[in-house]
């Protein structure tokens, strides 16, 4: 795969933004191995900026390595500061189907029930809502209730 070519402004931006990450992926004394490329390659799947740590002392290797990670994932090369590398490659697309069939599922309500008593703390509790019942102003669970339809609009369906 190519990899990405930036302007000068948008790599000053990822850097930026890379300033405050910790390295992600480590590159050993096996080097630029199948795993390696296999864990950059997820990381930028799931972060689409990563910085990666190369343990070599000669910098030509890093440097070619550098290239070579980006040439290989197809990522742009953001910065090169010693032995870190920061790779970025924008994220893929997840369309996520959205069921119209769907029902609304149980939700967690957190209910206050105070004292009769009016120095004390009230009662934290928190109670599960199916989709089919709500919650009354007494903190109660009760059934939803049928919708009412008039008898006329009934004699028409």
């Amino acid at each position: 795969m190519p990899q990405i070519q930036l302007t000068p402004g948008q790599r000053k931006e990822y850097r930026a933004q890379a300033h405050h990450l910790d390295p992600v992926v480590m590159v050993g004394a096996e080097g630029l191995s199948a795993a390696v490329k296999k864990e950059a390659d997820a990381a930028l799947k799931a972060h689409g900026l990563i910085k990666v740590r190369v343990f070599s002392d000669d910098r030509t290797v890093r440097e070619a390595m550098f290239q070579t990670l980006a040439d290989e994932l197809g990522a742009a090369p953001i910065q090169h500061i010693g032995k870190l590398f920061v790779l970025w490659r924008p994220l893929p697309e997840n369309p996520k189907a959205a069921d119209q069939d769907r029902m609304p599922g149980p939700r967690d309500v957190k209910v206050l029930k105070y004292s009769k008593r009016g120095g004390q703390r009230p009662e934290v509790k928190t109670l599960r809502v199916l989709g089919n019942q709500r919650l009354t102003s007494g903190g109660q669970v009760k059934r939803a209730k049928p919708r009412q339809v008039s008898i006329k609009k009934r004699g028409q369906a």
